[in-house]
């Protein structure tokens, strides 16, 4: 609303309809003197009120005030004076608003004018097809295979530009590593240091951000016996012990990890800080920065090494490496990770990432399945939803996995309702208040949320059954 369009149209013609019907009614009263005085007075007023609403021009507001009492004061000085100043303000309105009548009628056929000109001229340029053809927009809505592969592309997708150089940039610093080991510490077995994780088995979303740098430990067979965790006191599947055996042969110090014994087990705990101490804390990361041309060092309080690289053009970017050290037998792959295994310093982890990626790739090649693309799509949700991000990864590996047990249709075409599928069975899980690991079910993946986590999660998931396109936005 304009008010002060509105207050214009007021006060040049309601203000004179008023003026009219006080004089008119005023002469019956008060007699033509008094009237003429009543109408002045009032004109007066409406001077004062038109002059104070306006911004002040060529003079200020109060010299108009000043002026407006003025002339009431003289045309109120005498008989005569009263009616040649009532002739003079009524004759100046009157011809003030006959000017601007005849303004405003001109305009308006100017415009009618203008108008049909432009009618006519469109007329004659449009082409003869459309001028009976009123021009429509059509918008198309996109469905949610559309904009699930849309989100996929663009969201969970990496660049194979962005991954290369992230892997060159982890494999440099592993072959620094790898070097100084060698060289500081030769007697120490160790086997060739490689990097794993999801940025080695495309299953990395959103930047190419995290790798796992693996120090595999040699330990001689016939002195080391790796001990599942449910044969152990800590009764927990993924909590395994390294037990030092043979001691009646071969005593303490025939091995060269037996200086990390702790209660006769191999400590995960204190092997890492040895690591640590041996990596983190004494090679020049500056000197390694300049060589390789980005800047490297360790991060505090966790065993993972801060690589910010980039240029102008693409912008600067961050990798993290985390160290692991690993002990391998056979398909069991052990890691050395105290924040998992915490409170018991002789406990190492089984790790079944291995095992989970491995069966995802064969189902999918055994049958040209969407797996891995319905996972990318999932994990990259998880990251860029700021209600989901506490789920982990591994609960949405085991989810495909489950749900590959009871669902064959895995095509492409297939991908929304695999997508819309995951999302009503994980909200079961969450109610449930568990899911089992696929490969050991003794092992719940929902036990590290937290209750005010699962109603986050749960919530944004339950409005995700009706409207999937919330988590896509």
């Amino acid at each position: 609303m304009y008010f002060h369009g509105s207050r214009r149209g007021r006060g040049e013609d309601g203000i004179g309809m008023v003026v009219d019907f006080l004089l008119s009614n005023a002469r019956l009263v008060l007699g033509v003197g008094g009237a003429a005085i009543l109408g002045i007075a009032t004109l007066a007023v409406k001077r004062l009120i038109e002059r104070a609403g306006r911004a002040a021009e060529d003079e200020k507001v109060e010299q108009k005030m000043a002026e407006s009492w003025e002339e009431l004061s003289k045309v109120s000085a005498s008989p005569t004076m009263i009616r040649k100043g009532l002739e003079g303000v009524v004759m100046k309105h009157v011809a003030k608003a006959a000017k601007q009548a005849k303004q405003k009628k001109g305009d308006l056929c100017q415009q009618q004018q203008q108008q049909q000109q432009q009618q006519v001229s469109l007329a004659l340029d449009a082409p003869p097809v459309l001028q009976s053809t009123p021009k429509r927009i059509q918008l198309r809505v996109l469905t949610l295979q559309e904009r699930l592969q849309q989100y996929y592309d663009t969201r969970a997708a990496l660049g194979s530009e962005e991954v290369c150089r992230a892997q060159r940039l982890a494999l440099d610093i592993c072959r620094e590593i790898q070097g100084f080991l060698h060289t500081r510490h030769p007697d120490m077995p160790l086997g060739e240091m490689s990097l794993g994780g999801s940025l080695l088995d495309d299953l990395q979303v959103v930047s190419a951000d995290h790798a796992c740098l693996l120090v595999p430990l040699q330990l001689e067979s016939s002195l080391w016996r790796l001990v599942p965790g449910e044969e152990t006191l800590l009764t927990h599947p993924l909590h395994w012990m390294v037990r030092r055996v043979s001691l009646e042969y071969y005593p303490r110090g025939c091995s060269y990890w037996d200086r990390h014994l702790v209660g006769g087990y191999l400590s995960s705990e204190a092997l890492v800080n040895m690591l640590n101490k041996a990596i983190l804390d004494t090679m020049n990361w500056l000197c390694i920065s300049s060589t390789m041309d980005c800047l490297v060092r360790p991060v505090p309080g966790v065993p993972e090494l801060e690589i910010q690289h980039g240029d102008e053009g693409s912008g600067e970017q961050r990798l993290f490496l985390s160290i692991l050290p690993l002990i391998r037998e056979g398909d069991v792959a052990l890691t050395g990770q105290p924040e998992l295994t915490s409170p018991w310093v002789n406990a190492w982890h089984l790790s079944l990432y291995p095992w989970e990626t491995q069966r995802l790739a064969q189902l999918d090649a055994a049958d040209g399945g969407c797996r891995r693309h319905v996972l990318k799509t999932l994990k990259a949700v998880c990251r860029l939803n700021p209600a989901l991000r506490p789920l982990p990864a591994a609960p949405l590996h085991n989810l495909i996995l489950h749900l590959s047990d009871s669902e064959s249709d895995w095509s492409q075409s297939a991908v929304d309702a695999r997508f819309q599928q995951c999302v009503t069975e994980l909200i079961g899980y969450l109610e449930q208040g568990a899911m089992h690991s696929y490969f050991k079910p003794a092992v719940n993946l929902l036990s590290g949320l937290s209750e005010e986590q699962v109603d986050q999660i749960g919530f944004m998931l339950y409005c995700a059954v009706s409207e999937p396109e919330v988590l896509l936005i």
